[in-house]
């Protein structure tokens, strides 16, 4: 056992939360780890006194000087702009890496594929999942999908180093780079320039919606999958339902100055206070904290204890099956029936092993981090106006042109994305939210920021209501921008 105990921040969550805390402490308490516990409180009852994160501000240093952060499920109250915890953490603790080991434990519990063994590796702190949103018009709302290249390398290079460190032979990529061409796009780019230094492990590319029908159908196939934030949400818990259940899922969110681990599903209050619920996902991401933490003798002691009472049909409701479980018990009881078995091993499902020593620099983020390499000529090429009006596409035509002058002119009106100016299409359907695109008004026009800073001015002084700007930047001569169909740009 590990000489110094780990300090280790421990939030016992909102609704099952408790009880299952309850149940992984104990077992935790059993099995010789040497931990040092504090407790924090996080969650719905912070929230409710007025803190909208979730989360008191001396709590911060707390996670801050802890070795780890072992949190149960919470619950995010709905409406009332209240900011999901656990997206709070992970951005602010720059924990930029989720690992999900979703594993089938066929016959034991119920699944379609007893082969699948699949860690989905998702990014942690950017994409869509940022939560940046905006209202624009009466009929139009915003989103922002960000992915730097930055963001790409720590994640591909963490997927390359988790599969290399833990022997895997294989890591995928889902991305939708045939629609998202530049954020999606990079995604991609970025695995395919890492997968190189990487010659022992193969790599692929999957389109995430038919890599999604195939996981589904065929998980057997995969191995190591890496993509971003919201793909990477749904699909690990798509993978570990088709495994076989949820709830036995643990994850863990390391970033290089912390790391939080916990179970995958959420607070379930239907079931709070029932000793009903399963213990097993939020006790496997403490078992993920052990290894973190450089104690991987208990980390083995309480996973092959655990995969020892599934084996012998000791089940709680959620994954007992008459005929094939031997006895359903619950939250409590299952708990001691794995600190019963601690030190035994399976007899048929694969043993739990762990290194030596903490030497997964995969898991605990200890790696460089690549290269983004020389920097790009970067230029301004011109600039993308949203606008809200309630008019036909000609009327705004007429209006937006009149804002012309000799340094930008309107050359592309879009609703939705959709072109509709110039050459429109009549079946196509039109909402409040425009973008007119400003390019130089001739080819001796070197676009500056003042250009655009008049053209704003132009519009206030016509009191039409812009929303935001988009300026156009080509890199070494490339557009930095989506070009719409049938769009000609003549770019140097």
């Amino acid at each position: 056992m590990a000489d110094k105990k780990a300090s280790i921040a421990v939030a016992r969550g909102d609704g099952i939360g408790p009880e299952i805390m309850d149940a992984t402490l104990h077992i935790l308490a059993e099995s010789g780890a040497q931990l040092n516990i504090q407790e924090v409180e996080v969650g719905e009852k912070v929230y409710l006194r007025g803190h909208r994160f979730g989360i008191e501000p001396q709590t911060w240093d707390i996670l801050r000087n802890s070795d780890a952060f072992l949190k149960a499920p919470i619950t995010t109250p709905q409406g009332g702009g209240f900011k999901s915890i656990n997206v709070t953490i992970r951005t602010l603790l720059g924990l930029y890496a989720n690992v999900r080991p979703c594993v089938a434990y066929a016959p034991f519990v119920d699944t379609l594929h007893p082969k699948m063994d699949v860690v989905i590796v998702r990014e942690n702190i950017e994409d869509l999942y940022i939560g940046l949103e905006y209202q624009q018009t009466q009929d139009a709302v915003h989103a922002i999908k960000l992915i730097t290249r930055s963001g790409c390398e720590r994640i591909v290079r963490y997927a390359f180093d988790y599969a290399e460190t833990n022997n895997r032979k294989k890591v995928t990529c889902f991305t939708k780079d045939n629609i998202l061409k530049l954020s999606d796009g990079l995604f991609h780019k970025v695995f395919d320039e890492i997968g190189e230094q990487y010659p022992n492990i193969e790599k692929e590319h999957w389109i995430v919606d038919i890599g999604a029908a195939k996981l589904a159908d065929s998980p057997e196939a995969f191995d190591v999958i890496v993509m971003p934030n919201l793909y990477g949400d749904i699909l690990s818990d798509v993978a570990a339902q088709i495994a076989g259940s949820v709830g036995l899922a643990g994850s863990a969110n390391i970033g290089d100055h912390g790391a939080m681990f916990e179970a995958i599903h959420g607070s379930a209050p239907r079931r709070a206070n029932q000793n009903l619920a399963n213990p097993s996902g939020l006790l496997l991401g403490a078992v993920l904290m052990l290894v973190h933490v450089g104690q991987p003798e208990a980390a083995m002691r309480i996973h092959n204890a655990w995969l020892k009472t599934i084996e012998d049909g000791i089940h709680t409701y959620d994954i007992y099956k008459e005929g094939q479980s031997r006895k359903k018990v619950g939250t409590k009881e299952f708990a001691q029936a794995v600190v019963e078995r601690l030190g035994q091993k399976p007899h048929t499902l694969k043993e739990a092993f762990y290194a030596s020593k903490p030497t997964d620099k995969a898991l605990v983020g200890q790696f460089n981090h690549a290269s983004s390499g020389n920097r790009k000529a970067k230029e301004l090429f011109g600039v993308d106006v949203f606008v809200d009006a309630h008019v036909s596409v000609e009327e705004l035509q007429g209006r937006i042109a009149r804002l012309n002058n000799d340094r930008l002119a309107l050359t592309l009106i879009s609703n939705r994305g959709a072109k509709v100016w110039p050459d429109p299409m009549p079946e196509t359907v039109l909402v409040d939210h425009w973008r007119c695109r400003f390019l130089a008004a001739d080819d001796e026009v070197v676009v500056n920021h003042q250009d655009i800073v008049e053209l704003l001015k132009r519009f206030s002084d016509a009191q039409i209501d812009f929303l935001q700007t988009e300026n156009l930047y080509t890199f070494n001569g490339e557009p930095g921008f989506s070009i719409s169909q049938g769009e000609h740009l003549k770019v140097e």
